[in-house]
């Protein structure tokens, strides 16, 4: 079972000024909301995780959600023998996390953790998981930030990728 979570970094606070209704695109993905994510494997107990506390949260969640759909874009879906690979790139950073699709199956690699097991998960529960956590942190991030919820941005998001 994969789980995908996050937390918020205090050391990197957002600008107590920011107006969380018009805030545009560009600082809703790259300036605010910093923390840390991981993508656990709770059977094997295995885990890639950040530990940096900068990484844009909700960007990382946004371009989750982006790259499983583009690891479905063969026409052959599940029974696609060649491999399909997409990149999630940390602005800030060398690190990547590499998935590779092969059939049904999902490897997610960590640049930073090149010697450790990849994890392994279906492409299904790869979305689900991904569009989950997508809602949940926005609306972690609404209760956060009331005015949130009045961002044309965060209506977008929350209406191109629900819940599964």
């Amino acid at each position: 079972m994969l789980d995908i979570g996050y937390s918020l970094s205090t050391r990197f606070p957002d600008p107590p000024t920011t107006d969380y209704g018009t805030v545009p695109v560009r600082e809703l993905r790259h300036d605010l909301f910093c923390g840390d994510v991981y993508l656990a494997d709770t059977e094997r107990d295995e885990e890639l995780a950040t530990r940096w506390g900068w990484v844009p949260v909700l960007d990382f969640g946004w371009a989750l959600c982006d790259i499983v759909e583009d690891l479905d874009r063969d026409p052959l879906g599940s029974r696609a023998a060649r491999p399909q690979t997409a990149e999630l790139d940390f602005t800030e950073s060398t690190d990547r996390l590499r998935f590779q699709r092969r059939f049904g199956t999902v490897e997610v690699r960590a640049d930073w953790n090149p010697d450790g097991p990849p994890l392994l998960v279906r492409h299904e529960e790869l979305r689900r998981e991904a569009r989950d956590f997508l809602q949940d942190l926005l609306a972690d991030l609404v209760d956060l930030h009331p005015e949130l919820d009045r961002n044309p941005t965060v209506w977008t998001l929350q209406s191109r990728y629900p819940r599964v």
